[in-house]
């Protein structure tokens, strides 16, 4: 299926590995070209030199909880590159997790801020530019926790849930004005964010990290009819879809890749 986004330049965040990774690589392959985001330097540049052999690729590193750094990430992507036509704002974190009742105040703003607060400023920063434009298309991944939560992952079910929220009042917000805006809802994707949250399991069992997946899906996902992980590039799919002319009657969706997961309709 060809996307018609030949010459849109796309911005990723939590673009150096996983889904963000993945959905720059499609992109690219489409034509469009990518300015891609993360927090460190070393893997963000490797991702972004491997990536530019497929089409123009450069890299921007900001700390989305901080305004000033979404404001001079702005600043430079369109110094450098232009206007963004698409934002997919894949950045975020698991955070604490456990017991509701021995997560602290920090341990909640942690995840608030990663994960609802920087797709807050990074809509409010490229939406205008859109919108000027008359075209944009503005993805936000959240996922099955904000519409099936555990009681484990309290503040990430929260802040996901923010989410979807956020993404169906900016589309009514601003699908007038051509700017789609859309969520995409992944569960248990294999991405650097589960491989960790699987090696603590595995070290406190005293198991293999594939034994910790297995016993994971069977204890905590047993939903997902597909019975294993999700690849990044089976969510990067239907991203790279929201971000094309190919989907100019979806607005306020919300697309769930979730392997069959969430078990309510």
């Amino acid at each position: 299926m060809q996307l018609d986004i030949e010459g849109k330049l796309a911005l990723i965040t939590g673009g150096d590995s996983g889904m963000g990774r993945a959905t720059a690589e499609i992109l690219l392959r489409e034509g469009a070209e990518v300015a891609l985001c993360d927090k460190t330097d070393d893997a963000l540049a490797d991702a972004a030199r491997e990536l530019s052999a497929l089409g123009p690729c450069e890299a921007f590193t900001a700390d989305l909880t901080k305004l000033d750094e979404v404001e001079r990430l702005k600043r430079e992507v369109e110094s450098r590159m232009g206007t963004p036509d698409i934002v997919v704002h894949a950045a975020g974190t698991t955070g604490p997790t456990g017991e509701f009742l021995e997560i602290d105040d920090e341990g909640w703003m942690e995840v608030l801020q990663v994960d609802l607060m920087s797709a807050v400023r990074v809509s409010r920063a490229f939406i205008p530019g859109m919108r000027d434009k008359g075209w944009g298309r503005l993805v936000l991944v959240s996922s099955e926790n904000a519409v099936q939560p555990y009681p484990e992952e309290t503040p990430y079910n929260v802040a996901k849930a923010g989410i979807d929220t956020l993404g169906k009042s900016l589309s009514k917000a601003y699908g007038p004005d051509g700017v789609h805006v859309n969520v995409v809802a992944p569960a248990f994707v294999a991405t650097p964010m589960t491989d960790k949250m699987m090696d603590k399991k595995a070290q406190s069992e005293g198991t293999s990290r594939e034994e910790a997946i297995e016993g994971f899906l069977a204890e905590k996902r047993p939903g997902i009819v597909k019975g294993r992980r999700g690849r990044a590039e089976e969510v990067a799919s239907v991203i790279a879809f929201l971000c094309s002319e190919r989907a100019s009657y979806v607005v306020g969706a919300n697309w769930r890749v979730d392997g069959g997961s969430v078990m309510s309709v």
